[in-house]
C-alpha cells in the first residue's frame, strides 16, 4: 500500500508537473499540453506488452521497479531538456516515458493476490482503489503547494522523488513461485519459446494474442474492460470542464480543483465503507451501479445553478466512482487467469489512459462553449458505459472471494 501511494500520488503528479514546468520555462500553453498528451497517448502500446513481461518475469517486482526508475528518468530528462532541446523531441521522450505509464496502476494492482492471498483479496482490492483516491487528492494538491513555493521545475523533482520512493516496495515484492505454461503454446525444454531471441519473441507475441483473446472471449472481463474505458472517456468530460463550472459558478476557476477534490474524497469514503464493511458478492452489478452514479452526478452538475449545488453533485459522482473502480479490479481478479493476470490488468488499463486521453480532447472544444455540455456529454458516455456493462448478462454474479484461477477456470 505505500508502495502503491507513492507511485500513484507520482503518477497523479506527472501530468499536472509537465503542464506547469513546460509552461513555465517555455511560456507556451501549446507545448505543455503536448507533453501531457505524449506522456498519456502512448499508453495503449505500452500496457499489452508490458503486461507479458510482468506476467512473464520470475520477479515482476523487479521489473516494475525498473518501469518506476524508467518513468521517473523520462519525466527528469523533459525538465532538463525543456528550454534546451527542441519541443519535439521533448514530446518524444515524453511518449517513451508514457509506455511505462500502465505499470503504475495495473502493474501495482496485479501483483496483489500474491501479497494478500485469496482470503484477503475483496478488502484487500478495496484498500488499492482507495489508493488511487489518495493520490487524486494528494496529487493536484501537491503540485499545487509545490509550484508555489518551488516554481514550475520543483513539481517535476518531487514528482520523480516520489516514484523512486515507490521502488523499494517494488523490489521487495514476492517472486512467481510456479508458473503455469499456456495450454496453447507449452514451453518444452529445449524449445524456441525456452531460448533464443527468436523463440522469446515468437513467446511473447503468441501471449500478447492469448491476453486479447481472453479478454474478448470472457464475457464479463470484455464487458468490464469496454465499459470501464467508455466510462473513462466520459470521466475526462468531468476533470475538464470542472474549472469551467467553477468559474461559470463563482468566477473563480480554482474551485473547480475543489470539485474535483470533493469527487475523490466522495469516492475514498465509498470504498473505506466498502472495504470496512467485508465482501461484496455481485461485483458486475456494483461496477455498473456505480458507474450509473457517476453519470448520475454528472448530470446534476450540468444542471447545477450554484456553486453548493455542484458540490453535492461531485460528491455523488466520487460515489459512484469509487466503488466502481473497486467492482472493476475485482472482476478483473476475479475472471483473469493467473498467469495472465498482469496482461489483463495493464492492457486495461493502458486503454482506459488512452479513453482519457480521447476524453480530454473531445472536452475542450465542449467546455470551451459551456461547462453544461461537457458534463452532459460525460453523462451520455456513462449512460452508454452501463449498457457495455449489462449487455447479455444473465444469472448471479460469481462471487469475488472465488477467484477463477482458485477455480480451474480458463
Amino acid at each position: 500500500m505505500a508502495g502503491a501511494v507513492a507511485a500513484r500520488t507520482g503518477d497523479e503528479m506527472s501530468g499536472p508537473a509537465l503542464l506547469v514546468a513546460g509552461l513555465a520555462v517555455t511560456g507556451s500553453p501549446l507545448t505543455a499540453s503536448w507533453l501531457l498528451a505524449g506522456l498519456t497517448v502512448s499508453a495503449a502500446a505500452g500496457g499489452p506488452l508490458l503486461g507479458v513481461l510482468l506476467d512473464r518475469a520470475r520477479r515482476p517486482g523487479r521489473l516494475l521497479a525498473c518501469c518506476l526508475l524508467g518513468y521517473a528518468g523520462g519525466l527528469l530528462l523533459v525538465l532538463y531538456g525543456l528550454g534546451r532541446v527542441p519541443d519535439a523531441a521533448l514530446i518524444g521522450v515524453a511518449v517513451v516515458a508514457g509506455l511505462l505509464g500502465p505499470a503504475l496502476t495495473g502493474g501495482w494492482t496485479a501483483q496483489l493476490p500474491r501479497v494478500a492471498g485469496p482470503e484477503r483479496l475483496s478488502r484487500a482490492t478495496a484498500l488499492d482503489s482507495m489508493s488511487y483516491n489518495v493520490a487524486g487528492l494528494a496529487g493536484p494538491a501537491v503540485v499545487g503547494l509545490v509550484a508555489s513555493a518551488g516554481g514550475g521545475g520543483a513539481t517535476v523533482l518531487v514528482c520523480a522523488g516520489l516514484l523512486v520512493a515507490a521502488l523499494p516496495a517494488a523490489w521487495s515484492l514476492p517472486p512467481v513461485r510456479s508458473r503455469p505454461a499456456s495450454p496453447a503454446h507449452p514451453a518444452a525444454p529445449g524449445s524456441p519459446a525456452e531460448g533464443g531471441a527468436a523463440g522469446r519473441g515468437r513467446a511473447v507475441r503468441a501471449e500478447l494474442v492469448e491476453g486479447f483473446a481472453v479478454i474478448w472471449r470472457n464475457a464479463p472481463l470484455r464487458r468490464a474492460t469496454a465499459g470501464s474505458a467508455l466510462s473513462c472517456c466520459g470521466l475526462a468530460m468531468l476533470v475538464v470542464s470542472a474549472p469551467v463550472l467553477g468559474a461559470e459558478l463563482t468566477g473563480e476557476s480554482g474551485h473547480g480543483a475543489l470539485l474535483l477534490a470533493v469527487t475523490a474524497a466522495s469516492g475514498l469514503a465509498a470504498n473505506a465503507a466498502i472495504a470496512a464493511w467485508g465482501r461484496v458478492r455481485r461485483w458486475d452489478r456494483v461496477l455498473a451501479w456505480g458507474t450509473a452514479v457517476l453519470g448520475a452526478g454528472m448530470a446534476l452538475a450540468a444542471g447545477a445553478g450554484a456553486f453548493w449545488a455542484a458540490v453535492v453533485a461531485a460528491a455523488v459522482a466520487g460515489a459512484g466512482e469509487g466503488p466502481q473502480l473497486t467492482a472493476l479490479f475485482s472482476v478483473r481478479h476475479r475472471e483473469a487467469p493467473a498467469r495472465l493476470r498482469s496482461q489483463v490488468f495493464n492492457t486495461g488499463a493502458s486503454l482506459k489512459i488512452t479513453s482519457f486521453a480521447v476524453g480530454s480532447a473531445l472536452a475542450g472544444p465542449l467546455a470551451a462553449y459551456s461547462a453544461s455540455s461537457a458534463l452532459v456529454a460525460g453523462a451520455v458516455l456513462q449512460a452508454a458505459a452501463v449498457a457495455v456493462l449489462t449487455a447479455g448478462r444473465r444469472g448471479r454474479s460469481t462471487p469475488a472471494q472465488a477467484p477463477r484461477s482458485a477455480r480451474g477456470g480458463r
